[in-house]
């Protein structure tokens, strides 16, 4: 089973028009929630992270969502389940960074267990006033495909921790990756139509086919309008960490009006995903295509 296959079992058995995009968007309210885990040795080691750099990732990951619906990042809980061996040094730590991460933000509250490996769950609320709030459903024939940032540079970090590199700019962007807050915000605030923004938490192709299959349209990317440090192509199968790496928190979105972003392809008729320029050739990928290329939490080891 995969993640998606899960979620959509949910999705059937609530009948939820809240669940799909990365946030729930609570119009009467006036707020946009979503939530997050981080699970030991699933998605990071304690040997590769300190406190703090896992208290920052914590609350970036949740931010980076509330940015995606073009909403502004106002609260956030946080539940902590701890083994014993864990220290009131880990504890300050890990809070120092998931405060600074925050921002503006306000902690305002969470729960805390004991456990056999560390979990942590994070709720972030977002306010949608002055705000035009995405979803994903929402990309149209015609609007331009923009991107925040650059890609594939946290799946690098990632690689270079596992051969054992102590420090390197790679390192960094996975370990402490920042939510596109003046991305977000600036879309929101200027674009008056409907939008479709994800973020690239699970690589950009899986944003790119997430934003396909549920506005039924065909995402036409230029691969070489993708930004990507140059460096990446040192390492084996550099593409693969552009189109499929995650954890970047970079944004996509499909607008009506790129402004002076990075374009990189345009919404058309059709399914899937056509890549063009990729070796001096045009790819069409299909979601199956993709999707047996992403990391998958619950897949055998």
């Amino acid at each position: 089973m995969k993640e998606k296959d899960f979620i959509n079992t949910i999705k059937t058995v609530l009948n939820s028009k809240y669940i799909g995009d990365d946030c729930a968007y609570l119009e009467d309210l006036g707020i946009v929630v979503t939530q997050d885990s981080l699970v030991e040795d699933v998605h990071f080691k304690r040997c590769y992270i300190t406190p703090y750099q896992l208290g920052w990732k914590s609350a970036m990951v949740n931010i980076s969502d509330i940015c995606a619906s073009g909403a502004k990042p106002v609260y956030l809980t946080v539940s902590l389940s701890l083994p014993k061996d864990i220290t009131t040094e880990f504890v300050e730590e890990f809070y120092k960074g998931l405060k600074d991460a925050a921002g503006n933000a306000q902690i305002v509250g969470g729960d805390i267990t004991g456990s056999d490996r560390i979990f942590i769950s994070v709720t972030a609320i977002g306010s949608s006033t002055g705000r035009n709030i995405s979803s994903r459903k929402n990309a149209r024939i015609g609007q331009k495909i923009i991107v925040s940032g650059q890609h594939g540079a946290s799946a690098a970090g990632l690689k270079d921790l596992i051969a054992g590199k102590k420090d390197s700019k790679f390192i960094h962007k996975h370990l402490m990756p920042e939510a596109r807050l003046e991305f977000s915000k600036k879309i929101a605030v200027t674009e008056k139509s409907a939008y479709a923004m994800m973020d690239t938490s699970d690589g950009l192709m899986d944003a790119l086919s997430q934003i396909a299959e549920n506005s039924k349209v065909m995402a036409e990317v230029d691969f070489t309008r993708i930004p990507y440090d140059k460096e990446l192509e040192h390492y084996e199968n550099y593409r693969d960490l552009i189109f499929y790496g995650g954890e970047d928190y970079e944004l996509i979105a499909s607008v009506d009006n790129p402004q002076d972003f990075t374009v990189i392809g345009e919404i058309k008729e059709g399914e899937g995903i056509t890549i063009l320029n990729l070796n001096g050739k045009t790819v069409h990928y299909t979601k199956e295509d993709i999707e047996k290329n992403l990391y998958n939490h619950f897949k055998e080891q």
